[in-house]
């Protein structure tokens, strides 16, 4: 590992772990898994900077807790898109997405049961991360096929280029770490 970034999230210093992504640039991984006092902070921030909703929709697996405690914080149930299929999906709607943390492509899937909870209702998309945008697009893909209205898109960190998007609400910015 190259070093880690230390920054400032939901008022809470964390020191964040410096990866390679390739040849030329490091990405400072940033994980809220068994980080709760991080997790209830940063969804309270952001239910703060959010838009009106009636559901959370999130991507396996990093914005699982994210997208729990804003949904208990708010009132309001969260769905996650699944990484494969499990034996109780009954007829799953599924996407193709490439993320910058994934070595490869990856689907996504929600079941019919889980789409018709999204149906007609104003959905608000969560992740941890913004980098790329990719599990975003799948989201929103997902929120489509199954009659979802998207009412915003919000992530603790918005990466590199990510932070100049004007769609989405964060906390803070994440730099790209050029070699």
């Amino acid at each position: 590992m190259a070093g880690s970034y230390k920054m400032t999230i939901a008022g809470l210093e964390r020191e964040l772990p410096l990866c390679p992504l390739n040849d030329k640039i490091d990405i400072a991984a940033f994980v809220m898994f068994s980080d709760v006092e991080l997790t209830v902070a940063a969804a309270e921030q952001l239910l703060d900077k959010s838009p009106y909703f009636d559901i959370i929709l999130t991507a396996e697996s990093k914005g699982i807790p994210l997208a729990y405690e804003m949904s208990r914080q708010s009132g309001k149930p969260y769905v996650v898109a699944r990484k494969s299929v499990k034996l109780y999906m009954t007829d799953p709607i599924a996407v193709t997405v490439k993320s910058i943390t994934t070595a490869a492509e990856q689907t996504l899937y929600l079941s019919q049961e889980k789409a018709a909870m999204l149906k007609g209702k104003k959905v608000l998309l969560v992740d941890d991360v913004i980098s790329t945008g990719e599990s975003l697009i799948a989201l929103e893909k997902l929120t489509a096929a199954a009659g979802g209205e998207i009412s915003g898109r919000s992530a603790v960190l918005a990466e590199g280029d990510a932070a100049d998007r004007k769609d989405i609400a964060f906390l803070e910015k994440l730099p790209l770490f050029f070699k």
